[in-house]
């Protein structure tokens, strides 16, 4: 088998599920990292997700199964830039991904609709 683009978003796409994962134990603790004073969750950027997911037809699917990689990179998430995505898992289970469009700035990812 020849390594390829499509190795590369595979790699990208686990990269990205790593940082969800790590993101599931760092947001476990942010209600009550916001109830000491920081940020409001980003409701709005979940709203958006969930649409984007909607529109695509992908809801049921993910609200079920979590969502792979690859799917989320073909809508344009993108890691941001400096997180580790280490122990994130493929595919990213619905919690999680709604926990870190919650997080705003400090999400691993960078989603194209917020």
């Amino acid at each position: 088998m020849t390594s390829g683009a499509g190795d590369d978003q595979e790699d990208s796409m686990k990269k990205m599920l790593a940082v969800v994962a790590a993101a599931g134990l760092t947001l476990a603790a942010a209600p009550a990292a916001t109830a000491g004073g920081h940020s409001k969750p980003d409701t709005e950027c979940m709203q958006a997700g969930i649409a984007t997911l909607k529109d695509a037809g992908l809801l049921p699917t993910v609200a079920k199964n979590g969502v792979s990689i690859g799917d989320a990179v073909a809508l344009g998430v993108d890691v941001r830039p400096g997180a580790d995505l280490s122990g994130v898992p493929d595919p990213i289970p619905f919690s999680l991904l709604l926990a870190d469009h919650r997080a705003g700035d400090d999400s691993l990812f960078v989603y194209p609709w917020c």
